[in-house]
């Protein structure tokens, strides 16, 4: 279970303590086990400070807790506060990023299962695409994404499994390996039922909960190359 370790304090010397986590991040290189940290100023009193600071247990924060690097910093942190440092301990009993929700959605009801009424609850009225298979710009608004798709959808059965989904600020990136057995034609290639993988990844970029921006890299030779469009490489 996640574990998150909340520091409450005031400070006038923040940029001492900025300096402080930096030099204990490049000391503790390789030894600690914090996964993620954010700090939050309080805009009604600027001298108070929040840290947050994320492992992946409390067993892991507490061999965190128990390197060289990590006692020295604490000690450090103390002279630079305004009185004594709060802690609190939380275990992660919900962590959901909404923009995946809404990322997911697009993967599962939209690309696999073809759901087109939910298009305008993912994509905003503005979308921008970009696509490697898109050098004309066909699919670069919201309504060219829906034919995009359903172009794929017409000359295919497929699925997407997702390997890796990575959210950080307002982006959240999909890598992913398709597998899709031929159905209608594709690019001038009648159908003949074969079956075809390619991985590739996907970057949205979210605005007020809907996907703004999208950008699309894939394995197109490789499935060209399977399906007899191009040579095959040598080998």
């Amino acid at each position: 279970m996640t574990f998150v370790q909340v520091i409450d304090y005031e400070t006038l010397r923040f940029d001492e303590m900025n300096a402080l986590i930096d030099r204990y991040t490049e000391q503790s290189s390789g030894r600690r086990t914090v996964g993620h940290t954010m700090i939050g100023r309080d805009r009604e009193a600027r001298n108070h400070y929040v840290d947050f600071v994320e492992f992946p247990s409390y067993e892991e924060a507490m061999k965190n807790s128990q390197l060289p690097e990590t006692d020295r910093m604490f000690q450090e942190m103390v002279s630079l506060c305004e009185g004594m440092p709060r802690f609190m301990n939380l275990d992660v009993v919900r962590d959901e990023h909404m923009n995946k929700r809404t990322v997911d959605r697009v993967f599962d009801e939209i690309l696999m299962s073809g759901d087109f009424t939910v298009m305008a609850e993912c994509f905003a009225a503005d979308y921008t695409g970009h696509d490697i298979m898109d050098a004309e710009g066909r699919g670069h608004d919201r309504d060219g994404q829906q034919r995009t798709i359903a172009m794929w959808r017409d000359a295919f059965d497929f699925t997407f499994d997702r390997t890796r989904q990575i959210a950080e600020g307002d982006c959240v990136t999909t890598l992913w390996d398709w597998k899709g057995t031929q159905k209608g034609a594709f690019l001038g290639v009648p159908s003949g039922g074969g079956e075809f993988t390619m991985s590739g990844c996907t970057t949205f970029r979210c605005e007020n909960g809907l996907i703004a921006e999208g950008w699309w890299y894939y394995d197109a030779p490789g499935l060209m190359r399977q399906m007899g469009l191009t040579d095959p490489l040598p080998g």
